[in-house]
């Protein structure tokens, strides 16, 4: 059951095609994200779902009926903006029985309906505090409660932790994967940052260009993209350019602009020799040391890179290039300029066509 389906979406402004083809389905109860650079059409997109736009083609259905010709106010979805949109001139409470008067819900119960809803957001008791009152995490949690009232179908989120200090941006990351387990509502989130949609997201679409270009679960879409774009985009990784010289049973030795030469997967790309290509390594598949011909790099040590678990080590390879290797100690007992050779496993690089990238 999807509470939620797009069907070859397309809408477009004067000659620019902003959402090109979409389909999609949003299983009940999930958290599914869309994550792209701006400009990509997510926006746009969400917006149509909303009711904010019309589509030139396709379908949106909830609960598998069509939503096209009901007005924004008519479909049971809810969505929660980027700076929250809370009113500033009202409590708390009054914040969250807002919708439930304009629905027209009795008052008798509008009350236990909003200390219902801030128990389970975790902020009993806060009826009566004004916004300003508030801390960032705080009013994010009210934002999601006041729409969580009216029990939508679907909520939508457009980047609502995109006004947030770092360490408050991790921290409601968790936390909004557990609201959405709780109320058992489905989530729809929008992102530009893969962080986010790789931690809270039961399935994530990769969007470019208006298009969809992989849709999956966080850990497919990390270790088995079907583009150059999608390996680019989704995590961190080393990227050179090369040619293919050698075609064998989907692995390819790739010769690297510059010099040198690696091996990789081709995947299921229809590549073929002499293919412009880019070849993704990820920087924790690189390790310390010499491994087989064509997995294996020389050079020396660019910089040391402190950062606890993602510290990273720079190497500068005889022919110019940077590569980064993850070194989850901290404490690798190299300095910079010193000497040093580095491995992977031939079967964790990937190639991709270069102008698909």
């Amino acid at each position: 059951m999807y509470d939620l389906r797009c069907e070859s979406v397309i809408k477009r402004f004067g000659n620019f095609t902003a959402v090109n083809g979409v389909s999609f389905g949003v299983p009940a109860g999930s958290f599914f994200s869309i994550l792209g650079p701006s400009g990509c059409g997510k926006t746009t997109l969400m917006r149509m779902i909303a009711g904010f736009e019309h589509p030139d083609a396709g379908d949106i259905l909830l609960k598998e009926n069509s939503v096209l010709n009901l007005a924004p106010n008519k479909r049971n979805v809810k969505m929660v903006f980027q700076h929250l949109a809370l009113f500033p001139m009202m409590n708390v409470g009054e914040n969250i029985a807002y919708g439930l008067r304009c629905r027209g819900d009795a008052k008798a119960g509008i009350g236990e309906k909003v200390r219902a809803v801030l128990d389970r957001v975790g902020l009993p008791g806060v009826e009566d505090k004004q916004i300003s009152q508030l801390s960032g995490g705080q009013k994010q949690r009210i934002a999601i409660a006041r729409c969580m009232v009216l029990e939508p179908d679907v909520l939508l989120l457009d980047e609502p932790l995109g006004a947030l200090d770092l360490k408050l941006r991790e921290h409601m990351k968790i936390e909004l994967k557990q609201l959405q387990h709780q109320f058992e509502t489905t989530f729809l989130y929008i992102t530009h940052d893969q962080s986010e949609a790789l931690v809270m997201s039961d399935n994530v679409a990769v969007m470019n260009a208006g298009r969809f270009e992989q849709i999956g679960p966080p850990r497919e879409l990390y270790d088995n993209p079907v583009s150059g774009f999608v390996a680019g985009f989704v995590g961190d990784t080393n990227r050179w350019e090369g040619r293919i010289d050698r075609l064998v049973d989907g692995t390819a030795r790739v010769a690297l602009n510059g010099g040198g030469s690696v091996l990789a997967k081709t995947g299921a790309n229809s590549l073929r020799e002499a293919s412009a290509v880019e070849v993704f390594v990820r920087p924790e598949a690189v390790a310390i040391g010499r491994g087989n011909d064509g997995a294996t790099l020389s050079g020396r040590v660019d910089s040391l890179l402190f950062n606890g678990a993602n510290s990273r080590i720079l190497v500068r390879t005889e022919t110019g290039k940077l590569v980064e290797v993850a070194d989850t100690s901290g404490a690798t007992g190299f300095n910079e300029g010193d000497p040093i050779d580095i491995h992977w496993h031939a079967d964790r690089a990937l190639c991709f066509a270069r102008d698909a990238a």
